[in-house]
């Protein structure tokens, strides 16, 4: 029995055995399984943190320029649910747009009115071209805004017809703002469209400065530069945002020359492939040959032999949408009128028998009432504008004042052997890319200024005498923001007294130009500049004005005006001004020259001449 009891005991502990093993296995398993499941939970919260520190980490150009494909990959991995893409979605749009704004001066303007403009993108994070199009949209449409204020201060009915004339001139040039805004819309950066984007911008900025420049009552004036403030900085921003996206090409030093033209016409018809984009074979040939030879679409004579016996006739009866370039003869004569080349007269050509021969004057100025934008004798606006061997003059004289003979904002317009006379205020590079060549130009005070990218070419640049206590200024560049394109470039000139100057320039000082706003920029180089020219070489405007910020440089000049040593020494004037910062200041790289220029048999030097 005892024996009996023996083995049921064993067999009790064996079994009790059993069963604890049993439970060391179920909470062993348990164990690994709670084990498991903490480590992907911990690998999921590592995944998670992971992908906020990426998003957290500040964009450059390549995630802004990539970042769709991010976002697709993202949303593939299927580890975020929609709510988390779309929470990225917004950080990622929010930092790259933080990242684009820091090139402008307006970043709190540039951040607001991005993130509004492209918050309603559907998916990713925006293209370059994206960012390019909201900046300008914003700053278009701040302009309507700003218009529609402004002409609650222009108040026609109560104003003299002095102020009615400067409230014209507002709403033009305003106009002309929108015009370029719309041609802006629709462009993209990319090495041939970013040029034409910044200097359509810049005209914006030129025409809304106009605009305020025009009004001369103070209260209203000073309304509507309070109108335009944000207008202005928008565009700036969008200049800023245009130029931080696109990287300048290589000098001509180093760059090797393109294969072909550029694929993009803007006139029908067959075109050389060397030909510039806007000028056709028959246009070359005009430019080559005696102006005479060639056979016009009309001619104009005053003695009544030709098809009209005054210019505005002949554009009066222009035909409409006519394709190709339409050339017009101006006989040898004086002509009195007031010219407009208005926007919709684009590719126009007139030439005459000489720039003494063929004349276009008036004598509209200042001093009589006439704002100075509308004193110009002839007005180049239609892109594509060429004159060669006219002369333009306005007879107004010195004790007027401002009297322009001719302004100028065709884009890709082209001046040769052309002459320009009047006092103060001559040449109005206006607005867009101007090349002249072999011109003729005469004046006394600011007789070339503007806000134009213009350079002249082995131009005669001669200085007239001025009224008692007057000083001489050659240029009064108008550049208000440091992002516009803009300047004025002599190049292979000469720069000389008149004979009614020449006997007295010791007791008239003369000076290459004067700062006529902030960031006036003026190159003066390989040209010869006589004694008539003081050694400080320029002169401020108004006491410490733009001292800080113009841009002033001279290069390899020869002439007894041309000594450095005794120029000024503002801070913004280029003392050490080498040839490798001369070179972006040449036709082919300040105005693109190289695109519609070579080729044409335009007499023109692309490069330096040394």
């Amino acid at each position: 029995m005892a024996f009996q009891d023996f083995d049921q005991i064993s067999e009790r502990r064996r079994l009790e055995k059993k069963q604890r093993l049993k439970q060391r296995i179920i909470i062993g398993v348990v164990v690994i399984v709670l084990l498991v499941s903490a480590a992907i939970a911990a690998f999921l919260i590592y995944l998670n943190k992971s992908q906020t520190d990426d998003v957290d980490e500040p964009l450059e150009e390549a995630n802004i320029n990539n970042g769709n494909n991010d976002q697709n990959k993202d949303n593939s991995s299927g580890l975020s649910s929609d709510g988390g893409n779309k929470d990225k979605k917004v950080t990622q749009n929010l930092k790259a747009i933080k990242t684009v704004c820091q090139s402008t001066d307006y970043k709190e303007t540039c951040e607001s009115r991005l993130e509004k403009s492209l918050s309603s993108k559907p998916s990713g994070i925006p293209e370059p071209n994206d960012f390019v199009k909201a900046a300008i949209s914003a700053a278009s449409d701040e302009l309507d805004r700003a218009i529609t204020q402004a002409s609650t201060f222009m108040k026609v009915e109560t104003a003299s017809d002095n102020q009615k004339a400067t409230f014209d001139v507002c709403k033009q040039v305003l106009g002309d703002a929108q015009n370029d805004f719309n041609h802006s819309r629709n462009g993209t950066v990319g090495t041939t469209t970013a040029p034409d984007l910044r200097s359509w911008l810049s005209a914006v900025m030129a025409y809304q400065q106009t605009c305020i420049d025009a009004i001369t009552e103070d209260a209203t004036r000073a309304s509507i530069e309070q109108a335009l403030k944000t207008t202005k900085e928008l565009t700036s921003n969008s200049l800023a945002i245009v130029s931080s996206l696109h990287k300048e090409s290589p000098s001509p030093s180093s760059a090797p020359a393109p294969a072909t033209a550029p694929s993009r016409r803007l006139l029908s018809g067959n075109i050389d492939h060397d030909l510039p984009i806007w000028m056709t074979h028959d246009t070359r040939r005009l430019l080559k040959a005696d102006a005479p030879s060639q056979k016009p679409n009309v001619t104009v004579a005053k003695d009544g032999s030709g098809d009209f016996p005054t210019i505005s006739k002949a554009l009066e009866k222009l035909p409409e949408n006519y394709k190709g370039r339409y050339v017009i003869h101006i006989k040898g004569g004086i002509y009195e009128e007031n010219v407009i080349i208005t926007k919709k007269m684009v590719n126009i050509t007139m030439y005459g028998d000489g720039s003494q021969k063929t004349i276009i004057t008036g004598n509209k100025n200042f001093v009589d009432g006439v704002p100075t934008f509308l004193t110009a004798t002839f007005a180049a606006i239609g892109e594509g504008f060429i004159a060669r061997s006219i002369g333009f003059r306005n007879t107004a004289g010195p004790e007027k004042h401002q009297a322009v003979a001719l302004r100028v904002q065709s884009d890709r317009s082209v001046f040769l052997n052309c002459r320009m006379e009047g006092y103060q205020d001559t040449l109005y590079v206006q607005t867009h890319r101007q090349f002249y060549r072999g011109c003729y130009i005469m004046g006394t005070i600011d007789f070339i200024f503007g806000d134009a990218a213009a350079v002249l070419q082995t131009c005669d640049i001669v200085i007239r005498k001025p009224m008692e206590n007057q000083k001489n200024t050659v240029t009064a560049q108008g550049r208000i923001d440091k992002h516009e394109t803009t300047g004025i470039v002599l190049q292979k000139c000469k720069i000389s007294a008149d004979s009614s100057l020449a006997p007295e320039k010791s007791k008239i000082s003369s000076y290459l130009g004067r700062p006529w706003k902030e960031y006036s920029r003026t190159i003066v180089m390989e040209s010869e500049i006589s004694d008539v020219i003081q050694p400080e070489g320029w002169l401020p405007w108004d006491k410490d004005f733009a001292l800080q910020t113009l841009y002033y440089a001279e290069y390899n000049n020869i002439g007894a005006g041309s000594r450095v040593k005794g120029r000024v020494k503002w801070p913004g004037y280029q003392a050490n001004f080498k040839k490798e910062e001369a070179v972006r200041y040449t036709v082919s790289q300040f105005i693109q020259g190289e695109s519609w220029l070579k080729g044409s048999d335009v007499p023109v030097r692309l490069g330096s001449y040394s």
